[in-house]
């Protein structure tokens, strides 16, 4: 089988930062319909991954900001976790660059790292594993990230290595 673009990226040279992961097409026009991001939040295989439960609470609040987001609603498409546990997907409308969402994501990390209360859809009515969240770690692992790479984010945290 052919390797997918994302198992092409070096990860031993990947930092944490907010990449273009890959840009879908219309395959009618050839314009950029959607762009894919990767918010790497752990180096890695040089850093612990982050745990199910925080990851799980970091979908919920995430998905949750942005789809309710004034400008982004309509332009979210997806966002998700990483199955490594080393961060985040997200997929927005258009042919974007890296440097054209750090906005919103630092956004979504301030809104994430200072949220209080009951967390979005954490009940058996809306998730299949309701329990398994953890507010708190949540909390911290987005403040570090906001702290240490989007508030003073690098060209190097916004192009993959080669």
């Amino acid at each position: 089988m052919k390797k997918i673009e994302s198992f092409k990226v070096n990860h031993e040279l990947l930092k944490r930062g907010v990449y273009v992961s890959r840009k879908d097409y219309n395959y009618e026009t050839g314009e950029v319909i959607a762009t894919t991001f990767d918010i790497r939040m752990k180096e890695p295989n040089r850093e612990p991954v982050m745990n199910i439960a925080e990851v799980h609470t970091i979908e919920h609040l995430g998905a949750t900001f942005l789809r309710n987001h004034k400008d982004y609603k309509k332009e979210t498409i997806y966002f998700g976790p990483m199955g490594c546990r080393t961060g985040f997907y997200v997929i927005f409308k258009g042919d974007l660059d890296s440097k054209d969402v750090v906005g919103i994501i630092r956004e979504m990390f301030e809104f994430i790292s200072k949220y209080e209360g009951k967390i979005p859809g954490a009940d058996p009515k809306s998730c299949g594993n309701y329990l398994d969240q953890n507010l708190p770690m949540a909390k911290f692992e987005a403040k570090k990230y906001l702290d240490e790479v989007l508030k003073k984010i690098k060209k190097e945290n916004l192009v993959y290595p080669n």
